[in-house]
């Protein structure tokens, strides 16, 4: 974990725990909307922390993944070049694609008739 993620991890804390305090402050002594206000605002910086171990944990998957993903490569073609090729099989001819879906080429196997109704 880098410092500048620290930091920010502790300014959440810390901007929490005073808008906590400030909800308990306003529940004794202030409007209860106010309390209910500051007591939401105070679960945002939670999230804000949750946030931050998200990327923290993506930040040390990615060195991981890359290796992997290098791995594959080296022996044939990825998950990806597999996906691609399989839609690109099941795609109908160049006239389907290029008029957007309405018409087929005669040499199609998914030929239909195109209908009326606009």
């Amino acid at each position: 974990m880098n410092r500048s993620s620290h930091l920010l991890r502790a300014l959440y804390v810390a901007t929490s725990t005073g808008l906590a305090w400030t909800a308990v402050l306003q529940y004794r002594y202030g409007p209860l909307w106010a309390a209910c206000l500051f007591g939401a605002a105070s679960l945002v910086q939670v999230a804000g922390v949750v946030r931050e171990t998200v990327i923290q944990d993506q930040r040390r998957a990615v060195p991981e993944l890359s290796t992997r993903a290098a791995g594959r490569r080296g022996r044939g073609e990825g998950l990806a070049d597999r996906i691609v090729r399989a839609e690109l099989d099941a795609a109908c001819c160049e006239r389907w694609w290029t008029s957007l879906g309405t018409d087929h080429d005669a040499t199609c196997p998914h030929r239909m008739r195109r209908s009326s109704a606009a």
